[in-house]
């Protein structure tokens, strides 16, 4: 299925403290599904927040994952 990246803004801008299973698998180049066993087995790189039975993936954690902590300071 084809991602439409205008849906996404850059992470550098995202203010959110938190974003969802799409943006997030998005940001890390995965499917969705990925992430979802990641937290399901908790084997994650990042351990998401759980948020009324709905998955929360911590977006200071997706740019120390991705190497762009520095530009989020």
């Amino acid at each position: 299925m084809p991602v439409d990246h205008d849906q996404f803004p850059p992470l550098e801008g995202v203010k959110k403290p938190s974003v969802d299973t799409a943006a997030a698998a998005f940001y890390l180049n995965r499917r969705p599904q990925t992430l979802r066993v990641w937290a399901m087995k908790e084997s994650a790189p990042i351990r998401p927040l759980r948020i009324n039975g709905r998955l929360a993936w911590p977006t200071s954690q997706i740019r120390i994952l991705l190497g762009l902590s520095a530009l989020a300071d």
